[in-house]
């Protein structure tokens, strides 16, 4: 069984959201998300959740980290200047480990940069949106059927990891309309994922004392779960500690609870690959204009086929190296000076080849052909 929507990417991630059950949203308009607070205004108060706009971005992910603590889903939605401003509350997030969706609908920048223009250029601040260390998870979705399902799975392991999540549109994404077909209800509330909760002896709860491998176990508040939240490193009960063996543990921890799981946090799509001589990479909306160069080459005779990653990071990482041992011909195309090439050529240990805009407009179906040709 399935839905169909008439409707553009951000009012998606909206609905999603909905459907995931998030019930709280808190966040500041900025173009190009600002349909996304929009729709959450209307759709939260009729499932007796609760919207909120902020004076300012800052404040924005700050109720909402407050709201997802009380045990509520929350999400909050902005594009690269807000996540410059909430870079601070996101570390806080990351180090206390309080799920939470961030959507990034990319514009583009730096500073104000181009707020009604295209572009992917928050892909690296999505990786390294805050000082210290940490492993982010950030998706993209390619689609409007993926702004609906990659909604849906960002709440998933935002609670699954206790991590906030990001969700990484573009403008071209976030404003594109049309018929978006997405599974039914019923089936998606069967791949509903919501926190653990400790349910033993109160005075045994340490919501920090788990395996290397695992997420805090943070109860809601407000239940007579006592602990201490804190951005400071922290052991069991969560009380700051300058401890070096616990502070080294905190932080190996934060890392292995996302990398020791990559394998089902990373998906990707690989479209006409089978036989193919060139490879392309790309993502979000970009991907689109791929799929027609590589429909139009192909008539031509020339074996282009496209590798997506949906998730970004953690990046595919085992793939890309697959990828680089059977291809001599590769080339990234990206809507920014090249920013994921740069985990490409990581991946590969090898150098690539690029198509990099950073205008504020496309890459169209042409511009992509034309450079392959020259491969």
């Amino acid at each position: 069984m399935s839905r169909e929507f008439i409707s553009n990417g951000n009012e998606l991630v909206a609905h999603a959201a909905i459907d995931a059950g998030c019930r709280f949203f808190g966040g500041y308009p900025i173009t190009p998300s600002s349909e996304i607070a929009h729709e959450m205004s209307v759709f939260l108060p009729r499932e007796n959740g609760a919207f909120i706009q902020m004076e300012d971005e800052i404040g924005g992910i700050s109720v909402a980290l407050g709201a997802s603590m009380s045990g509520t889903k929350a999400m909050t939605a902005t594009s690269g200047p807000g996540i410059s401003l909430k870079s601070e509350q996101i570390g806080y997030g990351f180090m206390a480990e309080i799920p939470l969706v961030v959507v990034d609908v990319m514009r583009g920048g730096p500073s104000t940069g181009l707020p009604t223009r295209v572009a992917q250029g928050d892909v690296a601040q999505a990786a390294h949106p805050t000082h210290g260390d940490f492993q982010s998870i950030a998706l993209c979705p390619g689609s409007l059927e993926e702004a609906y399902t990659e909604t849906i799975r960002a709440f998933n392991l935002a609670e699954k990891f206790m991590t906030p999540v990001f969700l990484l549109l573009d403008e071209t994404l976030g404003h594109m309309h049309g018929k978006a077909i997405v599974p039914d209800l019923a089936e998606v509330q069967k791949t509903i994922i919501n926190r653990r909760v400790f349910n033993g002896d109160k005075n045994d709860y340490k919501p920090y004392n788990v395996s290397q491998d695992e997420p805090a176990i943070l109860n809601p508040f407000f239940q007579g779960y006592r602990y201490h939240i804190t951005g400071l490193h922290h052991g069991p009960t969560g009380f700051p500690t300058e401890d070096a063996t616990l502070s080294q543990n905190l932080i190996d921890r934060l890392f292995n609870k996302i990398l020791s799981k990559r394998d089902e946090i990373v998906t990707y799509e690989e479209y006409c690959l089978e036989d193919a001589e060139i490879l392309l990479i790309a993502y979000g909306s970009t991907a689109r204009s791929a799929k027609e160069a590589i429909d139009r080459l192909r008539k031509e005779g020339v074996k282009v086929g496209l590798f997506r990653p949906i998730t970004l990071w953690p990046s595919p990482r085992k793939e890309l190296e697959k990828l680089g041992k059977r291809f001599d011909k590769i080339l990234v195309a990206e809507l920014n000076k090249g920013q994921y090439v740069v985990e490409v050529e990581h991946s590969m240990k090898k150098e690539v080849q690029l198509l990099a805009k950073a205008n504020g407009r496309p890459l169209s179906p042409i511009e992509i052909a034309n450079k392959i040709k020259e491969l």
